[in-house]
């Protein structure tokens, strides 16, 4: 595969449905709203926007399987997925705060070979090939340089439906909170991770996401130069149930207090 004009294909792709998202927001209003789960909340612009996602990505690449939120595709798992997460951020979406991406990865297996994420309140489009660096509205990207935790800004997601980690979760804040230049919650993996990858962010750190959520930012992240694992340091982030993000520098300052706490 030519993993550069994929990318290319896919970026078209992934505007497109951000502004069909955007469109829909104009006159978006909470009766269009349900609940799949506690704190899952989902609207006819997720599904449509998933809709329009996998149509145009079946003919990209026919022979991808698909791993979607929202569930729209017949067509199931294989050994090339499109990983796709039509509205990351819907609570945000919901309620009119402007954090909220569309992320769509191709994986082999585990390996993520392509990436878009665009930020639809910035209008700006991540995107990442493998080997063939990150961009940002056609701008190389790299993580931050920066070495210090105590000069750090690291971004988190709440728990929002899992609580079974949550003392250890509110330690690691904690600490963070004491040794660094501060914590953002975006409301967005995939945004967190863009961040990470452009240097607005100096690590991440999350559990109980899903590969949808994630798995662009992850490629981002890994071609701007920085590093990725779980809470255990292994690789086990993708589909694994926590994810640590940084860009290498303050790598194993972070580690040391995730791993104390969890």
């Amino acid at each position: 595969m030519e993993l550069q004009h994929i990318s290319a294909s896919l970026n078209s792709i992934v505007t497109e449905t951000a502004h069909f998202i955007a469109e829909q927001r104009k006159n978006f209003t909470l009766d269009a709203v349900s609940d799949k789960g506690l704190n899952q909340l989902v609207s006819y612009v997720d599904v449509e926007a998933e809709k329009l996602l996998v149509n145009a990505l079946s003919r990209l690449v026919p022979e991808a399987g698909f791993i979607t939120e929202e569930n729209t595709s017949d067509v199931g798992r294989k050994t090339l997925n499109w990983i796709i997460d039509p509205l990351d951020g819907t609570t945000n979406f919901i309620h009119g705060l402007p954090v909220y991406s569309v992320s769509v990865a191709l994986a082999e297996g585990q390996e993520i070979l392509v990436g878009a994420v665009y930020e639809i309140g910035r209008k700006e489009l991540f995107s990442a090939w493998k080997n063939g660096g990150a961009w940002c509205n056609g701008q190389a990207i790299h993580v931050s340089k920066e070495t210090e935790l105590k000069n750090s800004l690291m971004a988190t997601g709440f728990p929002y439906y899992d609580f079974e980690q949550m003392d250890a979760y509110i330690h690691t804040l904690k600490d963070l909170m004491q040794s660094t230049h501060g914590l953002r919650r975006m409301g967005s993996a995939a945004v967190d991770l863009a961040y990470v990858a452009c240097g607005r962010f100096e690590g991440f750190f999350e559990y109980g996401l899903h590969a949808w959520d994630v798995a662009a930012g992850c490629l981002l992240v890994k071609e701007a130069g920085g590093s990725l694992c779980d809470f255990d340091g292994k690789d086990d982030f993708l589909f694994g149930s926590s994810i640590v993000a940084d860009n290498t520098g303050i790598h194993s300052a972070l580690m040391q207090i995730i791993e104390n706490r969890f």
